[in-house]
């Protein structure tokens, strides 16, 4: 999507702040952070949102998933615990239509809302 924010940094048109990267997906923090460790987790393939993933997704989905785990050991955030969050849609607080996944932590969360 030419005009997608996350496959403009994907496609290194838009510099961030990567700490992972592989053939299947990419994490950077956040540039507006609800936390004081803010990593979004994106596939690298285009997709509007988690409400699109389809059977053909589960290994990219289920990569996420561990990766998360990785990065979260890699920032010290894993034994403190941490969340992963996706919003799904315009009344989730989902801005930007790239599925994503906010991983945080570092400091105790409460009641947090991620856009």
């Amino acid at each position: 999507m030419s005009e997608c924010v996350f496959c403009k940094i994907v496609n290194k048109e838009i510099p961030a702040d990567i700490i992972y990267e592989d053939e299947q997906i990419m994490a950077f923090k956040d540039i507006a952070p609800q936390a004081k460790v803010h990593v979004l987790i994106i596939p690298k393939e285009h997709i509007h949102s988690n409400l699109y993933f389809e059977g053909r997704h589960k290994p990219v989905i289920g990569h996420l998933i561990l990766k998360a785990n990785e990065i979260a050991k890699k920032l010290g955030i894993a034994d403190t615990g941490y969340r992963l969050i996706v919003n799904t849609g315009k009344h989730s607080g989902q801005e930007v239509f790239h599925v994503h996944w906010h991983l945080l932590g570092g400091e105790p969360l409460g009641r947090l809302v991620c856009k």
